[in-house]
């Protein structure tokens, strides 16, 4: 058994938190867990914190919080002063490019997502192989702030290949539902 439990949470940084809190409660029913920083403390930031977060010189994390979505992993967000790029990733970019909710209902999900100020980026689609089940449907947003989201839904799960070392997690609908 591995020392490894999972994803605790994934990080990213937005342009302004409070925005895309709302972004995230009224699109996928996020929930505040706590502020870690806020505008009434003395913003994070000179060479030690360069050092230990490997941010640009002079760059001041002003907010952070964290969010917690369904059961998977949660999402710390940042807010910097004097913030040194504002474009966000691509696909195509090296790095961390999208975040991906499973969803059982992807037509609400969609509908929900939109209202909240998501750009679908498409229709929903079929998924690809392993993941092209009955039932299957994806599609991707972009945020406000141009991050990109992906909605899944693969009611009849996955199916793999010979070589497969192991199955993909898919949050527990009954764990879900309790949030």
């Amino acid at each position: 058994m591995g020392v490894i439990r999972g994803i605790n949470h994934i990080g990213m940084t937005v342009p302004d938190i409070e925005i895309a809190t709302e972004f995230f409660k009224n699109s996928l029913g996020a929930k505040i867990a706590y502020d870690s920083q806020t505008l009434d403390d003395r913003p994070r930031g000179g060479p030690l914190v360069e050092k230990l977060l490997g941010i640009p010189e002079e760059s001041y994390i002003v907010k952070k919080r964290m969010l917690t979505i369904g059961n998977g992993p949660n999402i710390e967000m940042f807010q910097f002063y004097n913030v040194h790029s504002r474009k966000p990733l691509s696909l195509e970019d090296y790095g961390y490019t999208h975040l991906s909710f499973y969803t059982d209902d992807i037509k609400k999900s969609y509908q929900q997502m939109k209202e909240a100020g998501g750009q679908p980026l498409s229709n929903i689609h079929a998924n690809t192989r392993f993941e092209d089940t009955e039932g299957n449907g994806t599609v991707y947003f972009k945020t406000p702030w141009g991050s990109l989201i992906e909605l899944q839904t693969l009611p009849e799960g996955y199916y793999y290949p010979p070589y497969s070392e192991a199955e993909v997690f898919v949050p527990d609908e009954k764990q879900s539902s309790e949030s």
